[in-house]
């Protein structure tokens, strides 16, 4: 085994949005690239803006994974342009899940940080859907606090619901930028506080090193499950720094094969 269950699909590529940008003519031979490569079975699917899915679908695509992200605004979504693509998930701001989307098609849907946010993951309970939650951003107040992240994770854990993140996490532990002063979440923070929601908070906020390893390390097999049947993946600009950041805390390397 490669890649251990708790890595396997967690890391979405996202490389054509900010602050990586990279063109998508760059981006999907990269893609192929990591899914050729000895850790594959860490990376998710390639992550692009419904806008440009002509653009991709003109690109040689075939066998590409691709997890269409919808614009916002709009509470009543039309119908998503597949552009023959092998759309394996669809994201978007809101409640409101798009009509006509083939079987088997996973849908995120990024809640807003506001007193309703309850309700919507009542709302989401028992479908097959999934809730998206922001970690980071451009500005300070774009990243929850940890007590507002444990309580999220913690409210979707008691209803049932998985959830996908998306900015700020493509580092493995909590830490605060040394250029802009953010506080950043961590990812493994992130699946130590899924597979235990009674200790998120205390997970979210450790930032040793070798304690999150270690935590990590012994989590069961049936942690494991249980954080990755909440915590399903994150989108990151980078693939690389994750995976580099786990090489480092000793938790995944090549020679595992």
């Amino acid at each position: 085994m490669t890649v251990p269950a708790l890595f396997r699909g967690l890391f979405d590529d996202a490389a054509v949005f900010p602050p990586g940008d990279l063109p998508l003519a760059e981006a999907v031979p990269a893609h192929r690239g990591h899914r050729s490569a000895w850790y594959a079975d860490a990376v998710g699917p390639f992550l692009c803006g419904a806008g440009r899915a002509g653009e991709l679908a003109a690109l040689a695509t075939q066998g590409l994974r691709v997890g269409l992200v919808l614009p916002g605004g709009s509470d009543r979504p039309g119908p998503v342009p597949l552009h023959g693509l092998d759309v394996v998930g669809v994201e978007l701001v809101g409640t409101e899940v798009p009509a006509g989307l083939p079987e088997g098609v996973t849908v995120s849907l990024e809640l807003p940080r506001d007193e309703l946010l309850v309700k919507r993951l009542d709302r989401l309970a028992g479908t097959p859907h999934r809730a998206k939650f922001r970690t980071g951003g451009l500005t300070a107040d774009a990243f929850p606090t940890e007590a507002e992240l444990a309580a999220l994770l913690t409210a979707c854990a008691e209803r049932g619901v998985p959830y996908k993140c998306t900015a700020g996490l493509h580092n493995a532990l909590r830490h605060t930028d040394p250029v802009t002063g953010f506080e950043h979440h961590g990812f493994l923070n992130v699946l130590l506080a899924a597979a235990d929601p009674s200790r998120a908070a205390e997970a979210l906020a450790e930032r040793s090193d070798p304690v999150v390893a270690a935590a990590v390390s012994a989590l069961t097999d049936t942690q494991v499950a249980t954080a990755r049947a909440s915590f399903t993946a994150f989108g990151t600009c980078s693939i690389a720094e994750p995976l580099a950041d786990l090489a480092e805390l000793g938790l995944l390397h090549q020679e595992n094969r």
